[in-house]
């Protein structure tokens, strides 16, 4: 979406890369596929979600849903909530989450949740 394509020599980082939270999702570069998509138009919309959005999600996720994702899975949804704000009534959005939060309980997604339990928790 910063409308500058990804260097020639794909072991380049992109000029406009800031670091994310989001595992899963391109560190540091375009893949190919995606500058051809871009490249050639094959795609309706770009959604930027931030990372705090993100995580924000994920947590909503597991809260109000029980599905228990990692960042990417929360910023996947983010973006098609999005989506759903703008979709026409009675539109179909598919979202898809493939992934699970157990292998991101050390990562920035459960910061604040503390190893312990507390007084609360235990009873």
């Amino acid at each position: 979406s910063s409308g500058v394509a990804q260097p020639a020599d794909e072991k380049e980082s992109h000029p406009n890369w800031e670091p994310h939270p989001i595992q899963g999702w391109t560190p540091d570069f375009i893949p190919k596929v995606t500058q051809k998509g871009v490249e050639m138009k094959i795609f309706d919309e770009i959604v930027p979600v931030t990372g705090e959005e993100a995580i924000a999600t994920s947590k909503d996720l597991a809260q109000k849903e029980g599905i228990f994702t990692g960042i990417s899975g929360g910023a996947t949804t983010a973006a098609a909530l999005k989506v759903c704000e703008k979709a026409p009534k009675g539109s179909v959005v598919l979202c898809m989450i493939p992934d699970t939060a157990e292998r991101y309980l050390s990562t920035p997604l459960f910061a604040d949740v503390d190893a312990d339990m507390n007084d609360s928790e235990v009873e």
